[in-house]
């Protein structure tokens, strides 16, 4: 067994280096649910956990940080969201508190945001949807990439895991890739390893932790779900495109779908011109996550998960949820082990 653990830690000694961890797991930041607890906690089991700024201001995302510190010694990141009007402050804030990693969300992020963070010594690492965008960012400096397919959760994009794991791991070697989307099992993890992959991020697997503070309805809904019932939000009208976001089925997705031609139907009406109309959408799901995290309102706030729902079916220490990786991780090691010796 020892063996192959050591053959899984030369897979992905390259990312485990990068993260400063004993996995190259890193976890997604996931809004109100990728708080101190949750991070604290997979930094401590070995992982690495990232917290979700959101919409935080400087002062609570200081609180946030210095509350995490007070719970793991182990290396974490903070997850920034690129549009941000405090943007700076908030590199300053990870600065100021000598976090080491920071993960830039949202879309391409300004090359000074970029600069900043480098300038205070932080690890910079970015979301690279396409070979070209990949290939920007390094040319931008940053230190490391994720790609995420459509099989994940929250706001997605319109590509496979899979196929993007080919398009862009030939292509990028000058930086760490982690790859993010539909991760739910130890076998694919060194599957993706094998492509070139450094590591992996995971979200939806975490969301049941026992240390995770969603509310009791929310993890009950991840654990009743199947993979399909995690689907993308739907546009009713390309003249009024709405970004997709994977989550379970609920009212709150049902109503979404009459509040689209509701408000198309003002437009035309009209009652408010398009720019409006497109606010208005977008606006719907303002505070739907925590209704549904936080308050467990399952019907009226949005449940984000990723198609790998369907391999949640516990409430487990995320000790527990790593340690089962790890064993499936090593398993796959072990078989690929016995066949190049039978070969």
């Amino acid at each position: 067994m020892d063996q192959h653990r050591a053959r899984l830690d030369r897979l992905w000694r390259r990312g485990r280096e990068f993260l400063g961890t004993d996995m190259a797991i890193m976890g997604g930041a996931m809004s109100w649910v990728s708080e101190r607890n949750l991070v604290s906690a997979i930094s401590n089991a070995g992982g690495f956990g990232v917290l979700a700024c959101g919409s935080m201001t400087p002062d609570l995302l200081t609180a946030e940080i210095e509350a995490t510190q007070r719970l793991t010694a182990r290396p974490f990141g903070v997850n920034l969201i690129t549009m941000h009007p405090a943007l700076n402050e908030l590199i300053d804030v990870v600065a100021r508190l000598q976090v080491g990693h920071a993960v830039l969300a949202g879309g391409l992020p300004p090359a000074s945001a970029v600069q900043r963070l480098k300038d205070h010594g932080v690890k910079v690492v970015c979301f690279a949807p396409t070979v070209l965008f990949a290939r920007r960012l390094v040319r931008m400096g940053v230190d490391a990439l994720v790609i995420e397919g459509t099989e994940a959760g929250g706001h997605i994009g319109p590509v496979s895991t899979s196929v993007l794991a080919q398009e862009i791991l030939p292509q990028i070697s000058e930086v760490p890739v982690f790859v993010a989307g539909g991760i739910g099992r130890g076998e694919v993890i060194v599957s993706y390893l094998e492509l070139g992959a450094s590591g992996v991020q995971l979200g939806t697997r975490f969301v049941c932790a026992t240390e995770s503070v969603a509310h009791a309805n929310f993890k009950r809904a991840f654990i009743r779900a199947q993979a399909r019932d995690a689907v993308p939000s739907v546009q009713v009208d390309p003249n009024f495109p709405v970004i997709p976001v994977r989550a379970l089925v609920n009212r709150a997705s049902e109503r979404f779908i009459e509040f689209q031609h509701e408000t198309i139907a003002r437009v035309r009406a009209g009652e408010i011109d398009q720019k409006q109309a497109q606010l208005t959408i977008e606006h719907y799901w303002a505070g739907a996550l925590r209704r549904a995290v936080i308050d467990g309102d399952v019907e009226n706030g949005s449940l984000m998960a990723g198609q790998s729902v369907g391999l949640v079916t516990a409430e487990q220490s995320i000790g527990e949820i790593l340690g089962d990786l790890m064993t499936q991780a090593t398993v796959a090691v072990a078989s690929r082990l016995g066949e190049e010796a039978g070969a």
